[in-house]
């Protein structure tokens, strides 16, 4: 049927017409559509019939010509519009910048190996064990140089991915990847020890530090003033919004284009949903076009994410209103809804939009980071709180909210699912060196226990000794009756 190394791909409709066609044929798909195959040496071209509107760009290897042996001619299209969809599911699969970051490395590495005459795919039958080994260290000990990227020396962890995006795109082109050990579970010992070496060397990561609720209230007290700009105003809310709701920032803030490498997706208006109790105390939820004063008055709001960072969709968050007028989460969505409505904005509008003089704009992640630096420098925290101006960012936001929460008594399972963490990684987030997490610990640690060791009778015999030692009562505790 088709040459060993025959591959799949899509090519534009104006082009397919170009091409000397061995092989044609005809079927129905499941939408009863026809599907037409034009076929030249080792490439397909696919082409809808009834007028293409999109074509797949992906190409895909044929793992061997069996597949295809013995299967009529004319139902062959019927088995490449599956291989089809089944090659669109795989990209789906993947998020675009981890991707992006492979391909990137991997130019990178074929470069690094023809002037060594090595074979980029470390094939076992052509690449020994210690040449692999000695390549794929040296790779890493130019990526750990910042060869690849500003000239700046690189964590040991920021040089591994270097190494497993190579072994990953080496395991998608044959299926085996050879910065592994034989068993696939560990990367190369020489590796493993080199990282080792590294990740000693290397200094403590530098977190950004949690802020209180009193970095957003400063800001959103700057645009409650009435000489405010709505981008001000907007700011104000958003940090509100992001401190109470533990939002990403790439959550509520936008771009001047659409990042389509990332999979979050940013809060739209018709994500936001509010709350309040009717006549007979039932909580209701208001309708999309409630009036102002509904809105501003609700008890409560709920913040729908139809794609996030984790790929968990579709989840809400609750949130009430904390008592204040004005500096209230409930409330600041309630403002940002309003100004999107009076201006004209559709569902889709993003929660991040402003407009200034009848133009829209965005609130950025810029605008963001340099408002909670100025609040916390305004607020004092390099004195007052010993946090640094430069460990304060957007993140701080989150973190901070997770901290409030821990500090408040909340259990770890229900700052989890506000912050919509699926593993315990959240835990990172709360600070241990606040000075509330040790309040109190060295007084109840003085507290005599009077623990007993059950295993002492257990290992040895004690009833010569436990006969012969006179019974001792503690007379400080009574017995209730």
């Amino acid at each position: 049927m088709y040459p060993a190394d025959h591959r799949v791909t899509t090519e534009d409709s104006n082009d397919v017409s170009t091409h000397t066609a061995t092989y044609q044929g005809r079927a129905k798909l499941h939408h009863r559509y026809p599907f037409s195959i034009v076929w030249q040496q080792t490439r397909v071209a696919f082409q809808i019939s009834y007028g293409v509107t999109h074509l797949f760009q992906q190409t895909f290897p044929i793992t061997s010509t069996e597949l295809l042996d013995g299967v009529p001619d004319f139902q062959q299209a019927l088995y490449q519009s599956d291989f089809i969809t089944a090659d669109a599911a795989f990209r789906a699969g993947r998020v675009a910048s981890t991707t992006a970051y492979r391909e990137t490395y991997w130019r990178h590495w074929e470069a690094y190996c023809s002037p060594l005459g090595v074979d980029p795919h470390l094939s076992y039958s052509s690449t020994p064990y210690s040449v692999r080994a000695r390549t794929l260290t040296g790779f890493a000990a130019r990526v750990r140089s910042g060869f690849y990227g500003r000239g700046r020396k690189i964590q040991a962890d920021s040089a591994r991915s270097a190494i497993t995006a190579i072994g990953q795109t080496i395991s998608l082109d044959t299926g085996v990847n050879p910065t592994k050990e034989d068993n696939g579970t560990k990367i190369l010992f020489p590796l493993r020890l080199m990282f080792d070496g590294w990740r000693k060397e290397d200094p403590p990561t530098e977190k950004k530090l949690p802020v209180e609720a009193d970095v957003p209230e400063f800001l959103a007290d700057i645009g409650r003033q009435a000489h405010a700009t709505p981008l001000q105003k907007a700011v104000g809310d958003l940090a509100l919004i992001a401190f109470y709701y533990l939002l990403r920032i790439g959550e509520y803030t936008g771009k001047p284009s659409r990042n389509e490498t990332k999979q979050t997706e940013q809060f739209k208006l018709q994500d936001v949903t509010f709350f309040s109790r009717d006549k007979m105390g039932r909580l209701r939820q208001l309708p999309k076009t409630a009036s102002a004063d509904s809105i501003m008055s609700a008890e409560s709001a709920t913040l729908k994410l139809d794609n996030q960072k984790n790929g968990w969709k579709g989840v809400c968050i609750h949130q009430h209103t904390n008592g204040d007028c004005y500096l209230c989460p409930v409330r600041a969505l309630g403002r940002r809804v309003l100004h999107i409505r009076e201006n004209g904005g559709t569902p889709t509008s993003l929660l991040s939009a402003v407009w200034m003089d009848g133009t829209s704009h965005f609130v950025t992640h810029s605008h963001i980071s340099s408002g909670l630096k100025i609040a916390a420098a305004a607020l004092d925290y390099p004195s007052c709180k010993g946090i640094p101006i430069e460990r304060i960012d957007t993140h701080s936001l989150r973190c901070g909210g997770a901290n409030a929460l821990a500090l408040a008594g909340y259990k770890d399972r229900q700052i989890q699912k506000m912050g919509r963490w699926r593993s315990a990684t959240f835990l990172e987030y709360i600070r241990e060196g606040l000075f509330e997490f040790s309040a109190g610990m060295s007084t109840s640690m003085k507290r005599s226990f009077n623990f007993v060791n059950v295993e002492g009778g257990v290992f040895r015999d004690i009833t010569n000794v436990a006969l012969n030692t006179e019974y001792q009562v503690n007379t400080n505790y009574t017995t209730r009756n």
